[in-house]
C-alpha cells in the first residue's frame, strides 16, 4: 500500500525468497528503489487504472474551491443559513466556465502527463482557451502533440512555459506531477506570490510537492482566491490544528483520488497480476523501471 514504508531494512528483514515488490498505487516513492534494484527485485504498480478517477476528482476540486464550497457547507450543516440570507455577492468566487462578459479561460498544468490529460479533456466543455503545462525541464517540448491537443479541443494554444509563467497566467493551477526530490516544494511562497488572486491551486498528486506553509499563508494573506487538496504534506497527521484545515478556502479531502469502487477494485486486480507475473517469471502487466539505480 502506498501508505507502506518499503525500505533497505524491510527489503533486508524479507530475505532472499523475496522476488517482487507489487505496490497498489501509481505512485511509489514509499518503495526503496535502489535497495529494490540491487536485490534484483521486480516492482509493480498500478498507472492508468486510476486516471479518469483522480481527473474527475480535479475537476471537482477546482469547482468546490472557485465557488467557496467548504464554507457554504459549513453554512448549511452548521445551522447557520438564517443567518446568511442571499445577497448580490455573498460566497461568490471565480467562474471556472467562460461566459461572453468572461470570454477567456487559461488553465495551468504541473506535470503534464496521462491525468493532467485527462484532466484537460474534462475541462474543455467549460469553455477553457489556453492550457499551459510546465514538465522536467530536459524533457524536449513534444510541438506535435501539442497542437493537435489544441485542434481536437479547438483551444487558443496548449504551450510549455516555465513555472514562472504558469503562476502568472493561470486562473486555475492544477498539480498533477510525481513527487520525489525534483519537485519537492516545487508549490512555494515565491510561486503562489506571481498567481493571480482569484487564482484557484488544485492538488491531488502528492502533498510534498506543495509547501503547506506557503499556501495557507498565501490564502490567509489574500494571494490567492483558494484552494483544492486531495493530499497534504505529512498525512494522515492532518488535524484540525493544521494551518491549511484553519483556512476556511481551502477544501481539503484525505487522498482519495482514485476512491471509486470501479478504480479500487481494478487496481487490486492489477496489483495481484503484477505480483503473480513477477513470481511466475511473466511479463508483469506495469513494472517500474530499476535501470538507473543499479
Amino acid at each position: 500500500m502506498l501508505t507502506d514504508k518499503v525500505d533497505s531494512e524491510i527489503l533486508g528483514r524479507a530475505g532472499s525468497s523475496l522476488k517482487v515488490v507489487s505496490t497498489m498505487s501509481v505512485g511509489y516513492e514509499h518503495i526503496d528503489l535502489r535497495a529494490a534494484a540491487q536485490k534484483g527485485l521486480k516492482v509493480g504498480y498500478t498507472p492508468d487504472v486510476l486516471t479518469d478517477a483522480v481527473a474527475d476528482l480535479s475537476v471537482m476540486l477546482a469547482l468546490m474551491a472557485s465557488r467557496n464550497a467548504g464554507v457554504a457547507t459549513a453554512v448549511a450543516k452548521g445551522g447557520q443559513w438564517p443567518n446568511h440570507p442571499w445577497s448580490p455577492f455573498a460566497l461568490c468566487g471565480p467562474q471556472l466556465s467562460t461566459m461572453a462578459s468572461s470570454p477567456t479561460r487559461k488553465i495551468g498544468f504541473v506535470g503534464f502527463g496521462r491525468i493532467a490529460q485527462a484532466t484537460l479533456a474534462r475541462l474543455v466543455p467549460f469553455g477553457i482557451t489556453h492550457c499551459l503545462y510546465s514538465s522536467n525541464p530536459s524533457s524536449p517540448t513534444n510541438h506535435e502533440r501539442d497542437a493537435e491537443l489544441a485542434r481536437v479541443y479547438k483551444l487558443k494554444s496548449v504551450t510549455k512555459v516555465g513555472v514562472d509563467e504558469l503562476a502568472r497566467e493561470s486562473d486555475f493551477i492544477f498539480v498533477l506531477a510525481p513527487g520525489g526530490r525534483d519537485t519537492y516544494h516545487i508549490i512555494d511562497e515565491n510561486f503562489l506570490r506571481q498567481m493571480k488572486r482569484t487564482g484557484i491551486l488544485i492538488n491531488a498528486s502528492r502533498g510534498t510537492l506543495v509547501d503547506s506553509d506557503a499556501l495557507a499563508k498565501a490564502l490567509r494573506e489574500g494571494w490567492i482566491w483558494g484552494a483544492g487538496l486531495d493530499v497534504v504534506e505529512g498525512e494522515p497527521d492532518v488535524t484540525i490544528d493544521h494551518p491549511l484545515v484553519k483556512e476556511p478556502r481551502c477544501v481539503i479531502i484525505p487522498h482519495v483520488g482514485s476512491a471509486t469502487l470501479e478504480t479500487r477494485r481494478a487496481m487490486a486486480v492489477r496489483a495481484a497480476q503484477n505480483l503473480i507475473a513477477g513470481i511466475l517469471g511473466g511479463n508483469m502487466p506495469a513494472q517500474v523501471d530499476l535501470s538507473g539505480y543499479w
